[in-house]
């Protein structure tokens, strides 16, 4: 049977957009085929913060970090906690992936126009020891114009391939099957949805208008994960990290369901570590929702005191930015599923970022104007006042009497006692009166502010959480928000899938989240951050160069 083209490419996300320019940059004939319409090219990468994991980049060196691929690898293995058997493949991937970023994958990204913010984050600082969970140094490069920022010279690279007739986009194409001749996988089934003009990331209509067959020589399976269907968060979720909240919130589209890795699966493919998953505890409703339960993330710095739902304090090193799945395991250990931010004006204003393109329109944008308003304004960036206004998950209040009792309004659990939340408060407060300190987290603040960016930009000068020159005070209810599938479709490091039987299924590809950002999870159990979009970046390439390599 002929051909209709030489691979198809199942997902238009970021890894389906990289798989396929590299297989159309070969010479060979490319479709790529997504059950969303158009206008949701790029998938979960156009929302994200653009954040990309490099190693020994000039941007840490101007700003005095030391930083190498020993070091990076250090961080990583520390962080993944490989012990399984199947881990084989992961932590080839993983040390395939540091010496990447540690190497071409700036100058790669450069080549086509992608751009730095000269400030490089600090995300998950760890806090325990050399050889445990956290970066050592930042690393974390956002990317002028954040997701749409990373999104933009694939998408190009794929229209210039479109219009030269090497590929081929069939939008509303739902893949409903692989299949399978002489044991190698040769193409897609599916339905043909109805066009839908939806705006990005809002739900689509599943009506059915046809049927279709595409064939093959090689499919590249990168559907994306889980984290927008709750139900196959909870099946898969791990008791390690306690019982699965009952309510949780979606830091990805409706149409993030999981239902391609099911169909991958079920024609053999070995799908591994699926108990494996990043969900964040930082999450808040939107005010202005796109797709259904839309949550964001706050990206805090470090100063924000942060309270489980009894009133309790977390214990160190479960600061703000340190350690997400320790965070989310020990909140969910007090037989609740929500926690507590407690900070100041002076600390939202310095200190709080929110997760997503659209949250940042400077940065998105592009416009240096707005940008250095992040270290000079006297108020906090747009948005984030906006969510102080009108989220549903702040209180303000003048004084701690009135921010606790309306803290117990909103939750409605009535748990929290103004005198013991004074008591940890005050308590605090005595130890920012000196350089120096016995509480953990303004030893981390102050170190912190060693580092040039979190002084810039991230982290406010220590003060009194009660001094009222600092207010008022701001109390935040902390949400689960689902987001990645760390665990996927076990590859070799060429992104072929190996079947049920250990062998290479013949044919077939995976790449992104569905291949657990390759190799079925090279994170192990724990993200460094920055890591998904260059995940992405790294498994839809290798995909797409194997693939094109591999039909002739």
């Amino acid at each position: 049977m002929a051909s209709d083209a030489d691979v198809i490419v199942v997902g238009g996300g970021l890894a389906g957009l990289v798989a396929a320019t590299e297989i159309a940059d070969a010479g060979k004939r490319v479709i790529v085929v997504d059950q969303e319409g158009e206008q949701s090219l790029g998938g979960q990468a156009f929302w994200s913060f653009g954040g990309l994991f490099l190693v020994g980049s000039p941007e840490q060196r101007r700003l005095g970090i030391r930083d190498s691929y020993d070091l990076a690898l250090q961080d990583w293995m520390g962080s993944a906690g490989f012990d399984r058997d199947e881990d084989l493949w992961p932590k080839r991937w993983a040390e395939a992936y540091v010496a990447f970023a540690a190497d071409e994958k700036r100058e790669w990204l450069r080549a086509m126009g992608h751009r730095i913010f000269p400030v490089v984050g600090w995300a998950e600082r760890g806090g325990y020891d050399a050889m445990s969970h956290g970066n050592s140094v930042p690393r974390f490069h956002v990317s002028w114009g954040t997701g749409p920022g990373i999104v933009e010279p694939f998408e190009r690279r794929a229209r210039e391939s479109q219009a030269s007739g090497r590929l081929t986009f069939k939008f509303r194409h739902r893949v409903d099957a692989l299949t399978i001749s002489a044991g190698t996988v040769d193409g897609v089934s599916g339905t043909i949805l109805e066009p839908d003009s939806a705006e990005r990331g809002k739900s689509s209509s599943r009506k059915a208008i046809g049927d279709f067959t595409l064939r093959a020589q090689a499919v590249i399976v990168a559907s994306g994960g889980i984290g927008g269907n709750h139900d196959l968060v909870r099946q898969n979720w791990p008791k390690r990290l306690g019982e699965a909240p009952k309510n949780m919130i979606s830091g990805v589209p409706e149409h993030v369901d999981g239902r391609m890795i099911g169909i991958t699966e079920a024609a053999g493919a070995r799908l591994i570590n699926r108990d494996r998953m990043w969900h964040y505890v930082e999450g808040i409703r939107n005010w202005n929702p796109i797709w259904p339960r839309h949550g964001i993330r706050i990206l805090p710095g470090p100063s924000s005191m942060w309270f489980d739902a009894t009133g309790r304090r977390l214990p160190p090193p479960l600061f703000p930015g340190s350690d997400t799945l320790g965070q989310l395991t020990h909140i969910m250990s007090t037989g609740y599923d929500y926690s507590w931010f407690v900070l100041t004006q002076s600390i939202i204003k310095k200190e709080f970022a929110l997760s997503g393109s659209e949250q940042n329109p400077d940065l998105t944008g592009k416009s240096w104007r707005m940008t250095v308003k992040r270290a000079t304004n006297k108020g906090a960036p747009g948005p984030v006042e906006a969510f102080k206004s009108h989220g549903a998950d702040f209180v303000v209040r003048d004084n701690l009497a009135d921010l606790v009792a309306g803290m117990n309004e909103l939750s409605g659990d009535n748990l929290l006692n103004p005198r013991h939340l004074r008591i940890q408060i005050e308590a605090r407060d005595r130890e920012v009166a000196n350089p120096y300190t016995k509480d953990h987290q303004v030893m981390n603040i102050h170190n912190a502010r060693r580092y040039i960016g979190d002084r810039l930009i991230r982290t406010a000068k220590p003060h009194q959480i009660l001094e009222p020159d600092h207010g008022p005070l701001i109390a935040v209810k902390l949400n689960i928000l689902t987001r990645k599938t760390l665990g996927g479709f076990e590859t070799d490091l060429d992104s072929r899938v190996f079947g049920n039987d250990g062998q290479i299924m013949p044919g077939l590809y995976a790449a992104g989240e569905a291949a657990g950002f390759g190799g079925g999870g090279m994170h192990g159990y724990r993200s460094l951050e920055g890591t998904f979009l260059g995940g992405c970046l790294f498994s839809g390439r290798s995909a797409g160069r194997a693939a094109a390599k591999a039909v002739g």
